[in-house]
């Protein structure tokens, strides 16, 4: 078993664990939670034994295999299944054993070597790592594909992926959901149920930890807490500790009587009752939880809209997708979408399969490639973009941002509405640069809210939330008294804020009848037919008879062309973007070389000296200018990035 005892452990002068006890037993599944800057790194960096104990000690069995998701991804040109297989480092001996025994033309070696690789399943060993990159979410053909050329997203999947094929007995994963879509969750779920080995997870996404977990580690105040269960479990036994302690319950009276005001309103009307029934269970759960979170220090309302369009948005059949040079690429084709004042709508769907464009087209950030797309009187607009901290100016303050959507507005009135969002006092008027991923996103929502939208387009909002902030915004949303459209793949949130689902799927927007236990059950059923026609499809090679061999050449056929049409579209569309991005780099590069020179410059005693007066003030400044214009680059460079993975 893994235990702590008495441990204590300090990062500079800041004391993260003070003489804490707890164990984790063989083949326990454990969420490790607690507030940012808790230590939940730290005690990964404990148990990998990068850091040592200040006082006490603690103890793992000497023999266990830790796997873990690496940081980095060396930009190899091994292909991907090769990536994957080096996790099996057993497995990988072996191989070299059996190279380095017939390279000496050593026999019984080698032969020893081989009956070593068939006990560690070395033959079905690419198979096993080709349905873990499956079910990660790539393609048969990008298994093939080197691992360079692969984005940062993808390649945090082959770290999943590799850490996944090691043969562990601890695994220890670190915000594993954070780069994969809903499908890829529901089948990293389903595959840590059948690992036999102890794991311990980092993660802000509750229904992860809910399926996959039965015990939950807390940090809080420098102690681990153990508590047997998940973590809504642990999330009632911790409120009813709490409430026992104090009575906290006014921080969300206000909340409770909104809810309640608004299912008293409209339960009886025919036309609001799913929506007033989606706040009854919101009532339900808050109150369950209320003393959990009692001591949260953010809690938040949406603002009342100012007028109620309906439809909010009517779209017939439009084209969403990307154009360049005269060139169309179409991502959802033919949508027809007439949305409705107060629906409440959840967008499921792989990544890559046009969620985001579709939003984006909502939006209007993005122009629809054909079709019509018309708004209703009144429409105000808040969309929370997956990329929306970029958007943010480092340099400017919160008060700053704000000031801008509004300013005829008094300060006062502006800092007492930050405050609300918990930016209060000198964090008001302090630049956004340093602030953490949570901190931002808390400001790009305190923007929107501002601007009392009456319709909310949110991707994947809760990216950089910890679980008291997406907490936070699900009471929020459940109260929000206008329109909602959501791509989220926290499931929580999804169950808690939205009445219906709709599928972006084969380049089509459809409804999707039924709810998230129901679409999990889909995906499944999917994953496992496309297994069976795989293996099938291999059996079968070659024994068919000539007529439908003599078909199949000719769909192969037509089918290679018209890959190879997508193929040579796709490198038109992306080649002006790629040579921006050449350009770009080349202009960074002479940037980073000139702003080390005047840094050296500006930081030299020597600069100070009053004949030089004129040069370092000239150097001042020209330091803000490369500054300011790198800034700009790397918006760029990233804004092009990302449009580059679209287009896949």
């Amino acid at each position: 078993m893994i235990r702590f005892n008495q441990f204590s452990l300090a990062r500079g002068t800041k004391p993260l664990f003070d003489n804490t006890t707890f164990t984790l037993n063989p083949g326990e599944k454990a969420g490790l939670v607690g507030a940012n800057g808790a230590g939940k790194s730290t005690l990964f960096a404990v148990l990998l034994g990068e850091l040592h104990a200040d006082g006490g000690d603690f103890s793992i069995p000497p023999t266990w295999q830790i796997a873990h998701v690496a940081q980095e991804t060396p930009a190899a040109d091994k292909t991907a299944l090769d990536y994957t297989l080096d996790g099996d480092a057993a497995l990988r001996a072996i191989e070299a054993c059996i190279a380095e025994a017939s390279a000496a033309h050593d026999g019984a070696a080698e032969g020893e070597a081989h009956a070593a690789f068939a006990d560690a399943d070395g033959y079905t060993a690419p198979a096993r790592a080709e349905a873990l990159l499956l079910g990660l979410g790539f393609t048969l053909e990008q298994t093939r594909e080197p691992v360079s050329s692969f984005s940062g997203g993808w390649r945090m999947r082959l770290n999943l992926a590799q850490a996944l094929m090691c043969r562990s007995d601890l695994l220890l994963l670190d915000e594993p959901t954070n780069h994969l879509d809903l499908d890829a969750i529901i089948w990293l779920e389903d595959w840590l149920h059948r690992y036999p080995g102890t794991l311990i997870v980092i993660s802000h996404d509750r229904e992860f930890l809910d399926s996959v977990c039965n015990v939950t580690l807390h940090l809080e105040k420098q102690q681990i807490r153990r508590y047997g269960g998940n973590y809504s479990q642990f999330e009632v036994l911790r409120a009813q500790q709490i409430a026992l302690q104090q009575s906290a319950y006014e921080k969300q009276q206000r909340t409770v009587e909104h809810l309640q005001s608004y299912i008293n309103r409209f339960k009886a009307q025919a036309t609001k009752a799913r929506q007033a029934q989606s706040r009854v269970k919101a009532l339900e759960k808050m109150e369950l939880i209320a003393p959990a979170h009692a001591s949260s220090p953010f809690t938040f309302e949406f603002r009342t809209p100012d007028s109620a369009p309906n439809p909010m948005m009517v779209m017939e059949d439009v084209r969403c997708g990307y154009r360049s040079d005269g060139i169309e690429i179409p991502i959802v084709d033919h949508v027809m979408l007439s949305i409705q004042n107060g629906q409440r709508i959840g967008l499921l769907g792989a990544n890559g399969q046009g969620k985001s464009t579709l939003i984006k087209t909502l939006a209007g950030t993005l122009e629809a490639l054909g079709g019509q797309v018309r708004e209703g009187k009144g429409l105000r607009i808040g969309y929370f973009a997956q990329h929306q901290l970029e958007t943010l100016r480092p340099d400017d303050t919160p008060l700053q941002h704000l000031a801008r959507l509004a300013p005829d507005t008094r300060e006062q009135e502006l800092r007492d509405f930050l405050g609300s969002f918990n930016f209060s006092g000198e964090m008001a008027t302090s630049k956004i640069a340093p602030f953490s991923g949570g901190e931002k996103a808390r400001l790009a929502l305190a923007l929107i809210i501002w601007q009392k939208p009456n319709l909310l387009l949110l991707d994947e909002p809760t990216n950089h939330l910890d679980l008291e902030t997406r907490h936070a915004l699900t009471m929020a949303l459940a109260q929000f008294e206008g329109t909602l459209i959501l791509v989220s793949h926290d499931r929580h949130l999804l169950r808690a804020t939205t009445d219906q689902f709709m599928l972006v799927a084969k380049h089509r927007l459809q409804e999707f009848d039924g709810d998230l236990d129901d679409y999990r059950d889909w995906l499944l059923q999917h994953a496992a037919e496309q297994r069976a026609a795989l293996k099938a499809g291999n059996a079968s090679s070659g024994a068919n008879g000539a007529d439908s061999a003599a078909d199949g050449g000719v769909n192969r056929k037509e089918q290679r062309r018209l890959e190879a049409e997508t193929r040579q579209k796709l490198a038109h569309l992306k080649k002006p973007l790629q040579s921006r991005v050449t350009k770009i780099e080349k202009e960074m590069d002479a940037l980073n070389a000139e702003k080390a020179a005047l840094d050296v410059f500006v930081v030299d005693p020597a600069s100070y000296e009053p004949e030089q007066k004129s040069r370092l003030t000239e150097a001042i400044r020209r330091q803000a200018d490369v500054n300011a214009r790198l800034e700009t680059l790397e918006a760029e460079w990233l804004e092009i990035h990302e449009e580059l993975e679209q287009i896949g």
